[in-house]
């Protein structure tokens, strides 16, 4: 480990279970009810590594996005699969049954997505006759959208099950924090980093947020200069048209606060970021540590022969 180059690491809490994407693979462990561990290793390699258009400068951070936002759903839908089959009432269901309940979660996730964080601030916000103020506006209806996402993320963390997935979450940082600082990666060893990291997906969404409410306010300004006041889905058109670039500018503030996490201006940066994770980051026990490790190992194509309980799931 001494001797391991530099490279980035990251990854998702899953249901029982924790994804680790290396510079090569993919590799998801899930920790099955009798105890033994499955692994989808597959082989990745980002269209910003080998497409130099995609790795432009912003550019690379909406391409990353969506990417993961891809692998995200396949993983989840992969661990859930798997937990459907360690429960005892589960019954046998049609392919096309799983597709359509799939598709339906997806137009519900995403409604309510559209209602909580794009249409309802808006909406509060024209009630409040801001209309006119481009950055009154926006200033306000930002701060109902943050704190409708801290309220959202606060209320599913009451929940057994996700209460679960925010242990592995921390459990995952605590294996990128082991790597990142050349430790061995055991659990006893990792166990002892926090469950806290500057680079996490929660930090992200809050610079998303934070931005939003600058490039929002400035994209107002301008219509209204030459169109005057927009209508409420006027506003939600153009403003969902520019989410790539306000991703892609959170993506490029995200990576040069993680090479510059002691400057006291990156640590202000990533306060709130930090502060979230205390909510969607749990203490993980041995077991859940043990998963992200092997997870890691994984990904990173490190031996796992310690572990006479894994068995590998059609890697490709």
């Amino acid at each position: 480990m001494k001797n391991k180059p530099k490279i980035e690491v990251g990854g998702q809490a899953v249901i029982e279970g924790v994804m680790m994407r290396g510079p090569k693979y993919i590799a998801t462990a899930i920790r099955r009810k009798d105890g033994t561990i499955e692994i989808d290793k597959k082989q990745f390699i980002s269209k910003t590594k080998n497409n130099k258009f995609f790795a432009l400068p912003i550019l690379r951070g909406f391409v990353g996005l969506i990417e993961m936002m891809i692998i995200g759903f396949k993983t989840l839908n992969f661990s859930a699969s798997r937990a459907e089959l360690d429960l005892e009432e589960k019954k046998e269901k049609s392919e096309t049954k799983e597709k359509i309940n799939e598709i339906f979660s997806y137009i519900f996730a995403f409604s309510l997505a559209f209602l909580l964080f794009a249409f309802l601030p808006y909406q509060i916000a024209e009630w409040m006759n801001l209309g006119k103020g481009n950055i009154y506006f926006n200033l306000f209806a930002g701060s109902i959208r943050i704190v409708f996402f801290v309220l959202y993320v606060w209320l599913i963390g009451l929940m057994k099950d996700v209460h679960r997935i925010f242990q592995f979450h921390g459990a995952e940082h605590k294996a990128v924090h082991a790597f990142e600082n050349k430790n061995d990666l055991t659990p006893k060893n990792v166990q002892k980093f926090s469950t806290l990291h500057p680079r996490c997906g929660t930090s992200f969404m809050f610079f998303v947020l934070l931005i939003a409410i600058l490039i929002f306010s400035v994209a107002d300004t301008i219509f209204a200069y030459f169109w005057g006041a927009p209508h409420i889905f006027i506003r939600l058109g153009y403003h969902f048209l520019m989410m790539p670039l306000i991703s892609g500018i959170s993506y490029e503030v995200l990576k040069l606060s993680g090479k510059n996490i002691n400057h006291p201006l990156v640590r202000l940066m990533t306060a709130p970021g930090l502060l979230l994770q205390r909510i969607t980051t749990q203490k993980p026990n041995d077991q859940q540590v043990e998963i992200a490790v092997v997870a890691m190992k994984c990904a990173l194509e490190m031996d796992v022969l310690e572990y006479d309980n894994i068995t590998f799931l059609d890697e490709k």
